[in-house]
């Protein structure tokens, strides 16, 4: 873990720092053809942080070009996988070495708090492309038990140019999670970071340069989904796309993706995660503790949050009353502020969404204010069952809504009775029990006995509505950006003399 410094440390380094103001193209910064530029914001204090270039079509067609054209001339591509991983690992030690200012950078643009960048966010992008990278030179290719007088090999070959949309919520691990698998397996990749939050991409794509990936290899667009991602999802010539981010945006891509060269596209989307708790769940204060972690870590802007609280009746009083201990552990403010753990909300439009929903609660336990036009109060409440919208609807905000059920079968029902399905959480002191519901439980990752997502080794992607195409994380993130070709060798010997 870092060794966190001072609010006015904090501050005098936000102070200092020189942040990214342009696209990075063809292995250099440039402004967008059409000279717009657009405003990132402190979502903490609505200052303007940077005036940012605003790529459009024409961006999008000049960067495709200079990724095709790297990718076609084998400049990374054709590499051994051995020089491929020491430039990762290069880019690693550089991401190591300025880690406070990614940091720091992240939590002025995104409204994450700084506890969190510090030791979750920057730590773990940094990991994600180590292991990456220690897994392109030991991915082996397949000979298949073909007959005597054939050989077949399969192969996994990089996919072309891929396009990579990511979300506001962790820009820089987001980032790390795509181009990690993309750039090991030989892709050239164009980012699009979300509006809200492009300087942590930007900034890493210079120390990716500085690293040795060579020019057109990685590609940094910022601009809005209309005038960016939506040409990145339509261009003929991006062989894959894979998003994170809502339900209604993943549509779309794959609408693009029909409406022109079939790309293959990857989605992990939104998700209305449940966490059942059982009345014979042990120790409840610790089960408090990942309970408030999962529904309010990073504000609850979160895609697996556990927004949804299914309970024992008979347990019920007494978890809540833990629960609401713990999350007055969690003080909101500035997010530059290591003390603490609750940020600014993204954006107004954001702010605006997530307070629709406070009151919306049958019984309020906690929280329901909100300060500033930015924060939002820790939140838990009772619905008026399964059915209400808090209960339904992804709020994305730091909202807990609590349903009471009186056994495990209806725990699981009522957590399934949703369109996601990217994760569950699950307590309960039975081991048998927990594993026939973790089975039962319709999500990409069930967690027992704590909150988690698993992993940089294990898969991570959803079910129905929340996912869609593939997996990140794990090796299988490697199979969004590799196709698999067979190559039959006759090897029969059709002269009068046979070998062996």
């Amino acid at each position: 873990m870092a060794d966190l410094l001072t609010r006015q440390d904090y501050a005098a380094l936000a102070a200092e720092l020189t942040l990214p103001d342009a696209a990075f193209i063809d292995g250099g910064f440039r402004p967008a053809m059409s000279g717009a530029r657009f405003d990132t914001l402190n979502p903490a204090t609505g200052d303007v942080l940077a005036r940012v270039a605003a790529c459009g079509a024409d961006d999008v067609d000049f960067a495709v070009q200079k990724g095709l054209e790297a990718f076609d001339d084998g400049r990374w591509r054709a590499r051994p996988p051995a020089q491929r991983k020491e430039v990762l690992i290069r880019l690693a030690k550089l991401m190591t070495r300025n880690a406070r200012e990614l940091a720091v950078m992240e939590s002025l643009d995104s409204g994450k708090t700084i506890l969190d960048c510090e030791t979750v966010d920057v730590p773990e992008a940094i990991n994600c492309l180590k292991w990456h990278a220690e897994a392109i030179d030991k991915i082996y290719d397949q000979v298949a038990p073909a007959s005597d007088d054939h050989m077949a090999m399969i192969l996994r070959e990089p996919v072309g140019v891929v396009a990579l949309v990511l979300p506001w919520n962790f820009p820089l691990l987001m980032l790390a999670w795509k181009i990690g698998p993309a750039l090991a397996a030989g892709c050239s990749v164009i980012v699009k970071p979300a509006e809200e939050t492009p300087l942590t991409a930007l900034r890493v794509a210079e120390l990716a340069r500085e690293a040795g990936v060579p020019p057109g290899v990685f590609q940094v667009l910022p601009g809005t989904g209309p005038e960016v991602g939506e040409p990145l999802g339509r261009h003929m010539d991006v062989d894959a796309l894979s998003f994170t981010g809502s339900t209604e945006t993943g549509r779309r891509f794959l609408r693009y993706a029909a409406d022109s060269n079939l790309k293959e596209v990857t989605l992990e989307m939104g998700g209305k995660n449940p966490c059942i708790v059982m009345d014979d769940a042990e120790n409840l204060d610790v089960v408090a503790g990942h309970v408030v972690n999962g529904a309010f870590w990073n504000m609850g802007e979160n895609c697996s949050a556990s927004s949804r609280l299914i309970v024992h009746a008979d347990v019920k009083d007494a978890l809540l009353e833990r629960i609401l201990a713990h999350a007055r552990e969690w003080p909101l403010g500035d997010p530059l502020d290591p003390e603490n753990r609750l940020g600014a909300l993204v954006s107004k439009e954001h702010f605006d969404k997530v307070c629709s929903y406070l009151d919306a609660g049958k019984r309020l336990h906690l929280g329901g204010k909100a300060h500033d036009g930015r924060f939002v109060e820790a939140t838990v409440f009772d619905v008026d069952g399964p059915e209400a919208r808090a209960a339904r609807e992804e709020i994305f905000g730091p909202v807990l809504s609590v349903i009471t059920v009186r056994s495990l079968e209806e725990a699981v029902a009522v957590a399934n009775d949703t369109g996601y399905g990217l994760a569950a959480s699950l307590f309960t002191a039975h081991g048998k029990r927990a594993l026939r519901a973790a089975r039962a439980l319709r999500a990409g990752t069930v967690t027992v006995n704590c909150f988690g997502e698993g992993d940089i080794t294990t898969p991570f992607g959803g079910y129905g509505q929340s996912g869609f195409g593939g997996r990140d994380n794990g090796l299988a993130a490697h199979d969004q950006y590799t196709r698999v070709k067979t190559i039959w060798v006759d090897l029969s010997d059709d002269s009068d003399e046979a070998v062996g």
